[in-house]
């Protein structure tokens, strides 16, 4: 397999160097050293990736970013920021540009490496996933189910490789997924919410539940990884993930996916730390305002935060204590139908978690 191409812009050589050096013995690298030789570049050229110095005589990155983005043929390459200014407004608005990342200068090998190599990865899924969706486009029959399980796998390996990030092992994707099945199936056999939960929108809730924290991938990894309490700065940074999760389902999955699917995905990500109370976020969404398929989420992702041990602190058991806490935040926090159902599902949720433990033992 020919290795990934990557092109590195910035106008200190040193920094070129550097980049090169990093990365070379894994990727083919390409350098730049001003703004306006990109689009140069790019009429002969697709890299893989582009790192792209922030700050540039000619032409900075903020400029160079917005040419990429509205030319179709560049407009899909990913692009990582190279700044200096580590603050988190100028972090924001490398992120808001459309920039999948930002690597802090000075770099820091290992983390430059990491960066570029998880980047890589995640458009290799992509790539992956419409290659495969095209293919099978025209087989028909027998067929369409692998192709549906082609695409779930695809969907929760870029799940768990989100997931890794804060140094998660992805039982937590597995889990939510899950505990959200349990959930719809008996909010449907008991005909409740039937006017929205159709079979459609149970499966398409289902098989969407991993991609929940999808927007992750935007959040730095200095707050994502911190072992303490954040900051309420930092806090707002990391509340902004549920709206790069809408945006990330519409740009990589938009083309490939169902509309529905899409639809109820995009739900999930954006809304599922909306409270019943309307004191959730990112948009404040109260009572049935917020989707269901996000209601469901947010109770079975509460739940497994709660009682599934992290590397920062201990699940709370034995479960009861876990269900009395979910109990507490009904009409709070959840939907009180589905706080009710959940609550009836503890037998099921004891042998889903003695069965999970036993496994992993």
């Amino acid at each position: 397999m020919e290795p990934k191409i990557i092109l590195v812009v910035d106008d200190d050589m040193t920094s070129l160097k550097l980049a090169k050096n990093i990365l070379e013995k894994e990727y083919r690298v390409a350098t730049v050293n001003a703004g306006t030789l990109v689009f140069k570049y790019l009429m002969k050229n697709t890299p893989d990736l582009i790192l792209l110095d922030l700050n540039m005589p000619d032409m900075d990155g903020f400029e160079v970013m917005e040419q990429i983005r509205v030319h179709p043929s560049y407009s899909n390459i990913p692009v990582i920021f190279l700044t200096a200014n580590q603050d988190p407004q100028s972090e924001a608005k490398c992120l808001e540009t459309g920039a999948i990342d930002f690597v802090a200068k000075p770099f820091v090998p290992l983390v430059l490496k990491s960066r570029v190599r998880r980047t890589i990865e995640l458009y290799g899924y992509r790539s992956q996933l419409e290659s495969m969706v095209t293919q099978q486009a025209h087989v028909i029959g027998a067929r369409n189910e692998r192709i549906a399980s082609i695409q779930n796998a695809v969907i929760i390996g870029m799940a768990n490789l989100i997931e890794s990030r804060d140094m998660s092992t992805g039982m937590h994707v597995r889990n939510t997924q899950h505990y959200v099945e349990m959930i719809c199936n008996a909010l449907y056999e008991q005909g409740l919410y039937r006017d929205i939960l159709t079979e459609e929108y149970l499966n398409n809730t289902i098989k969407a539940a991993p991609l929940h924290d999808v927007g992750k991938i935007k959040i730095s990894d200095t707050i994502l990884k911190k072992p303490g309490k954040l900051t309420e700065e930092e806090f707002r940074m990391m509340q902004r993930h549920a709206a790069y999760g809408a945006e990330i389902i519409d740009g990589i999955l938009g083309d490939v996916e169902d509309e529905e699917y899409i639809r109820v995905a995009r739900a999930i990500a954006l809304s599922h730390h909306e409270r019943w109370d309307g004191t959730g976020y990112p948009n404040g969404m109260k009572g049935e305002e917020i989707p269901l398929c996000a209601r469901i989420m947010a109770i079975a992702d509460v739940f497994d935060a709660l009682y599934e041990d992290r590397v920062y602190k201990k699940g709370i058991r034995p479960m009861c204590n876990t269900m009395a806490m979910i109990e507490a935040e009904r009409g709070r926090h959840f939907d009180p139908v589905i706080t009710d159902v959940f609550m009836g599902l503890t037998d099921e949720l004891l042998g889903y978690v003695g069965e999970t433990e036993k496994h992993s033992s």
